[in-house]
């Protein structure tokens, strides 16, 4: 049960956006900005890293989440599976091998972020920008994880809630719809 008082159709961190729309314009914005803008990095790649970081972090609604939208993006529903289990042995590029290793690192403490990790990034031709954005959004999900958790927000136990919201996800990005959810179950 929440720490306060929420609305009941909008779980995890949608209802705590919907609290405070005053700070939930600057989450929303960076969000959107770091998963959906411009990258080299695929949106799914990026899902990846915020559900590698949510499940090591314990944080159901948001691991369930991004892995859905990892899952959509990416056209199977594996390789997260297979990223969250073992990094090394998931079906991803090395490359994304040496990013979701420092996106892991971050959410463990940012001072694990090694020379060595960065180098092994680097020589996978990982730029400088991909490295800033992996640790950057790890950071992110942390901060999210910790809201989300904190504020002991509800997380739904149906798969097809987190199918919807994939969808969602996948669909529209990080912005609230126009008016809000109102109208809305998510």
């Amino acid at each position: 049960m929440p720490h306060i008082p929420l609305p009941e159709q909008l779980p995890g961190i949608t209802g705590l956006l919907e609290y405070r729309l005053d700070t939930a314009a600057p989450i929303r914005e960076l969000t959107q900005l770091l998963l959906r803008g411009e990258s080299t990095l695929s949106q799914g790649e990026r899902e990846l890293i915020a559900a590698l970081v949510s499940s090591r972090n314990c944080t159901n609604f948001c691991e369930a989440a991004h892995t859905k939208a990892a899952d959509i993006l990416l056209g199977d529903d594996e390789t997260a599976r297979a990223v969250k289990y073992d990094i090394e042995t998931a079906p991803v590029s090395e490359k994304m091998k040496a990013l979701l290793q420092i996106a892991v690192l971050t959410q463990q403490n940012g001072r694990d972020v090694s020379p060595e990790a960065v180098a092994r990034a680097r020589e996978a031709s990982a730029t400088d920008r991909e490295i800033h954005d992996t640790v950057l959004i790890a950071a992110l999900f942390c901060l999210y994880n910790k809201y989300v958790d904190g504020m002991a927000t509800v997380a739904p136990t149906d798969p097809a809630f987190y199918q919807m919201l994939g969808e969602r996800i996948t669909g529209r990005g990080y912005v609230r719809p126009p008016g809000g959810y109102q109208t809305q179950t998510h």
